[in-house]
């Protein structure tokens, strides 16, 4: 298609002869012309502003008018148009994709430079070196100019050019300044006035140097000389009136609150009932004063004063005599005209200080470690110093050593409080407390024992061993005992099981509590040994009030208690255990596998506890007591899976929901979801039990706990998934139920009948190569 014929499209009259254009024929224009352009040569100064009204689009992803920035069709230039740089930093599409001002938010460049400025109208200058800042704002290419103030300038100062976007100089006034304008050592005009720039800080050459930018080396700094010459002049300049400047706040501001602190000793004993006196000394660094405390004893009998010497500066030399007011001042001021002149004086300071009195105070420079200072005619040797008086002179004068001089008399021995003898009248605790104070106090227990050591569920804290009547009686060899140590106040009781047809009626044995071991003093001032938990084990011999007994076993519980405290009952210590066999055995290592090789004829690598135990025996010849043979036959030995039956405990929990009508499972299912936090099925044991206790299950403390026990895992967490499942008893529910009559009981008897879960048989390879290695 040819070029448009504009009268033809829109008739003669209507480009020449109209005057006013309808809004149609203007849009039409305004829609044609980026299309054709210079097709038509008097388009009206309406449409050309219409035309610019329609150019908007987005800089820096904010959406702004872009004039006639905007190119024409595929992005080209329209003819004599030139497009202006939308981004001052990164081209599009390279860096981050956040707009300029989230990207360079806070971050500006900072410049260094200085302009000429003329003075015309005075002969003591003809101009003037103004030394000023740039900054350059990166979120939008923003520049303002700032003057820092100088005192005395005489001219206004502060900002020069307000924080805006400055033009180029003529003839690029269309277009902005941008970082690519910026170099040390170069120079720059906004506004028709030049600035040098000459330097810039370290950020912003770090800045230009990743932007590519070349830097310059810094440039002069020149110095006004019209300034220079005042400054000489104020220099040169003697005031009439002298003026003596006496700069307090300075030394108040940098010092307030740090105080030297010395000890000292003053030797008081040449005056009558005169004894070493012990002193403190604070030297007051801001305004240079010092203050004596005295250090009293106790029972001293001198008088508690507040402070030995009241907080003043201290002079070197005490006076012969006392001084008028106003003799030592500061300043000497001097009356010149007296009061004849409308009763006014005036006064100057005299700089030649006539009849001044000169007085030496103490400084920090005259106080050390060693030096005698006279305090008002008191001689006082200053002996040590605390820490932060000794960093001060380290850091000021370099002094480094501080060794102290001592000034303490050495404390007199301590007397041994002895006690009375026990009267035997009451416990001996209570009878100790009467000899504490006058007011006696009932003995203090160990609370945090007895909390962490009492019952709490199916941890009992109480130690159950099976013992016999040491004696040759027969009917009293066949007496059978269950001796219980109470871990919580440390007490311990016995019990006698009954047997039918002996004549010995059972039952309580011994009351709980405390018992002395034999063989002790009963009236010493000393407190007397009890039995504590160390002192039973398996074949351990203890005197409970003239019986001897023999405990010959224990309970499961008192078994692997023991175990899992090892590091306090050495004969459940197999480390120990296995050190002791060592230095038995390694004389005879070789006969020793020989015999543990004679005793497992058919090489099944186990054998018999019984052959164990006396194997035990021969080789150590009786240097193992019976609790750590057992201790390393539990430890090798071979495993048996019988565990507690998962649906016997189930069926008793169905049994007692199904009574309480409790049926929200789908509900404590949701509530174990939510609190699994990590969506793995497990929970720990203790949050499961939390959940379950705010659902209000109707089933005991310790039948819950057990049950957890059966579906955790070796880290304690629990499948709490198959635990739902397990007590949903209406879906799932316990067939084999009705077979089951008689629950669980979790009581604290025990009638000392062998455990469930007896040591059977010993692997015995483990064992000889824990005590003498692996052979190659």
């Amino acid at each position: 298609m040819g070029s448009l014929n504009w009268t033809s499209l829109l008739g003669t009259k209507a480009l020449t002869g109209c005057k006013k254009l309808p809004i149609d024929t203007v849009a039409i224009l305004a829609l044609f012309t980026p299309l054709f352009p210079g097709s038509h040569p008097g388009r009206t100064q309406r449409s050309e502003k219409f035309h610019k009204s329609q150019h908007w689009g987005y800089c820096n992803n904010v959406s702004m008018l872009l004039g006639e920035d905007k190119p024409g069709i595929g992005g080209e230039p329209l003819l004599g148009q030139k497009l202006k740089p939308k981004y001052s930093v990164f081209p599009r599409g390279i860096g981050s994709d956040a707009p300029s001002w989230v990207a360079f938010d806070k971050q500006v460049l900072s410049f260094d430079a200085y302009f000429e400025e003329e003075v015309p109208d005075k002969n003591q200058e003809l101009y003037r070196i103004r030394h000023c800042k740039i900054y350059f704002y990166l979120e939008d290419d923003t520049i303002q100019v700032i003057e820092p103030q100088v005192k005395n300038s005489g001219i206004p100062q502060g900002t020069i050019v307000r924080r805006h976007r400055i033009p180029l100089p003529p003839p690029h006034e269309d277009q902005f300044y941008t970082i690519d304008y910026f170099n040390i050592n170069t120079d720059i005009i906004f506004y028709a006035r030049k600035y040098k720039i000459i330097d810039c800080d370290q950020f912003t050459k770090n800045f230009l140097r990743k932007m590519g930018v070349r830097l310059n080396p810094p440039a002069y700094r020149p110095e006004d000389p019209y300034t220079m010459e005042r400054q000489k002049i104020a220099d040169s300049m003697t005031p009439l009136r002298p003026y003596e400047c006496f700069d307090t706040l300075r030394q108040f501001l940098e010092h307030d609150g740090h105080v030297l602190r010395f000890y000292c000793t003053w030797d008081d004993t040449e005056s009558m009932f005169g004894v070493p006196r012990e002193l403190i000394l604070h030297y007051f660094l801001a305004d240079d004063t010092i203050e004596i405390k005295e250090v009293l004893s106790a029972n001293s009998g001198q008088d508690a004063v507040p402070l030995f010497l009241k907080r003043n500066k201290l002079p070197k030399y005490a006076p012969t005599g006392l001084y008028p007011p106003g003799a030592i001042t500061d300043r000497t001021v001097l009356n010149v005209l007296g009061g004849l002149v409308g009763n006014k004086g005036r006064y100057i300071l005299d700089n030649r200080k006539t009849g001044a009195v000169h007085q030496e105070f103490y400084k920090d420079s005259d106080l050390t470690i060693g030096s005698v200072i006279n305090v008002w005619g008191r001689k006082i040797i200053l002996c040590d110093c605390d820490e932060f008086t000794k960093e001060y002179y380290r850091k000021k004068y370099g002094i480094k050593d501080f060794t102290p001089i001592p000034y303490k008399a050495p404390h007199p021995p301590k007397i041994e409080r002895k006690f009375p003898p026990y009267t035997g009248f009451g416990s001996e605790e209570d009878s100790l407390c009467s000899c504490l104070g006058l007011l006696p106090k009932p003995p203090q227990k160990d609370f945090k024992k007895f909390m962490e050591k009492d019952r709490n569920g199916l941890e009992s804290n109480v130690l159950r061993f099976v013992a016999i009547l040491i004696t040759d009686n027969p009917i009293d060899k066949d007496r059978k005992f269950i001796i219980s140590y109470f871990l919580s106040d440390d007490t311990l009781s016995v019990f006698e099981t009954t047997r039918k047809n002996t004549g010995i009626l059972g039952g309580k044995f011994l009351e709980r509590g405390r018992i002395k071991k034999p063989g002790q003093e009963l009236f010493k001032s000393e407190p007397s040994e009890y039995y504590t938990a160390q002192d039973l084990f398996v074949g351990a011999r203890v005197c409970f009030h003239g019986h001897n007994f023999l405990l010959v076993n224990a309970d499961e519980y008192a078994f692997n208690y023991m175990e899992k405290h090892a590091n306090e009952f050495s004969m459940a210590n197999i480390n120990i255990i296995l050190n002791k066999l060592k230095a038995i055995g390694e004389p005879s290592s070789r006969e020793i596998k020989q015999i543990f090789a004679a005793t497992d004829p058919e090489h099944t690598k186990m054998i018999e506890y019984d052959s164990f135990r006396n194997l035990m025996v021969n080789i150590t010849n009786g240097k193992l007591s019976e609790h750590e043979i057992m201790t390393i036959g539990r430890y090798y030995s071979v495993q048996d899976e019988a565990e507690m039956d998962v649906n016997f405990l189930l069926a008793v929990v169905q049994e007692q929901l199904k009574k309480n009508t409790f049926e929200n499972f789908r509900q404590l299912s949701a509530t174990f979801v939510y609190n699994d936090r990590k969506k793995c099925g497990l929970l720990p044991h203790y949050e499961c039990r939390t959940i379950c206790k705010s659902f209000r299950l109707p089933v005991a403390d310790d039948l819950l706990r057990a049950l957890l026990t059966m579906f955790e895992d070796s880290k304690e967490q629990v499948d709490y998934k198959k635990l739902v499942d397990g007590l949903n008893w209406r879906e799932n529910p316990i067939t084999g139920f009705q077979t089951i009559r008689i629950p669980p009981k979790y009581e604290d008897d025990w009638s000392g009948q062998p455990q469930s879960l007896p040591v059977k048989r010993i692997k015995y390879l483990p064992l000889i190569e824990d005590m003498f290695g692996t052979e190659e």
